[in-house]
């Protein structure tokens, strides 16, 4: 198995395992019948992510994207009519999710439509993916200020933490080896959010005499 091959199987194995864990959110939805404390953009984003990733890796004819981002979008989607199931506002969740929809269908048309010739095609959409995930990633900064100034980390996840952090390692080092950028760049920014959480938990962890509760935190 080469170096490519072995990436490969990181990044599935580690971003399968990262988008799993809104399963804890289903398991709490389902036992409780409420979506009380849940959010329910993070799941509409991260499906979008997902299947613009979906587009770009069917473009690219990479099996890898395709793969990983099929089985997020699908975990999504279940996450979403689960949530549509058991929130008391399904009027706001379905005008939510019919604009979402309503900007991937015009999204489509414009990459296919109006950019005809591939490689621009497949720049843009990478340019466009780049931008969503970096966002996705930079979201938490605000919570992390608040952490830095509370001195406490029990809304975060350290099981997470460790998955995202491996996830963006494995598809930087994945986006290196194929010199695609649109791969590499956007990840980058999940190591640096993740060792700065690795450096909240080892200096607010000790202070703290609770275990850490483990919210999950979209990414």
């Amino acid at each position: 198995m080469d170096l490519v091959q072995l990436l490969s199987w990181a990044c599935i194995v580690f971003t399968v395992g990262m988008f799993s864990t809104g399963l804890t959110d289903l398991k709490k939805m389902r036992e409780s019948k409420s979506t009380e404390n849940i959010q329910f953009l993070p799941f509409l984003t991260t499906c979008l992510n997902n299947l613009g990733w979906l587009y770009y890796g069917t473009l690219k004819g990479d099996q890898t994207i395709i793969l990983v981002n099929t089985i997020g979008a699908l975990l999504q989607i279940l996450y979403i009519v689960m949530y549509f199931l058991y929130t008391n506002h399904k009027r706001l969740v379905m005008s939510q999710t019919l604009a979402a929809g309503a900007v991937l269908v015009l999204g489509w048309l414009y990459f296919a439509t109006f950019l005809t010739e591939g490689e621009s095609r497949l720049s843009q959409l990478g340019l466009t993916c780049s931008v969503v995930t970096i966002s996705m990633y930079l979201s938490p900064l605000i919570d992390l200020a608040e952490i830095v100034r509370s001195g406490n980390v029990q809304c975060l996840s350290f099981p997470l933490t460790v998955a995202t952090f491996f996830t963006s390692t494995s598809w930087v080092l994945y986006g290196l080896q194929l010199n695609d950028y649109y791969i590499m760049v956007p990840n980058t920014p999940g190591i640096v959010t993740s060792l700065v959480r690795f450096y909240l938990f080892w200096k607010f962890a000790s202070s703290d005499q609770s275990l850490p509760h483990y919210k999950v935190l979209r990414l």
